[in-house]
């Protein structure tokens, strides 16, 4: 099993994902399948896949009135990866402070 970072990062890898995800972030209120699909240049079938992928990551919230399913943008799980990207944005922070602290030094 893969762990919940590993599991976004593959989500958002792909850019057509990251947009739909975009247009829902943005549209702030559930959308109704078709919609999200009418604003790609793909079949509703492949949009569909790709909120799925979302969805498993925990980035899009499916509920369902009718017959028409609703999304939504979930930005919780991007917490998640903001802390791990934490931890290597003070590493990178500490170590090019140090770097330029000794170059500062060779001066």
């Amino acid at each position: 099993m893969q762990d919940k970072v590993t599991t976004i990062l593959k989500a958002i890898a792909d850019p057509t994902r990251r947009e739909i995800f975009h247009v829902l972030v943005v549209a702030a209120v559930a959308m109704p399948i078709t919609e999200i699909s009418n604003q790609f240049d793909m079949t509703r079938q492949g949009v569909t896949k790709h909120i799925r992928t979302l969805h498993e990551a925990g980035l899009v919230q499916i509920s369902k009135k009718g017959r028409e399913r609703f999304c939504n943008a979930n930005v919780e799980p991007l917490k998640e990866v903001n802390r791990w990207l934490a931890f290597y944005e003070k590493f990178w922070d500490d170590s090019l402070g140090r770097l330029g602290s000794y170059l500062d030094g060779q001066s």
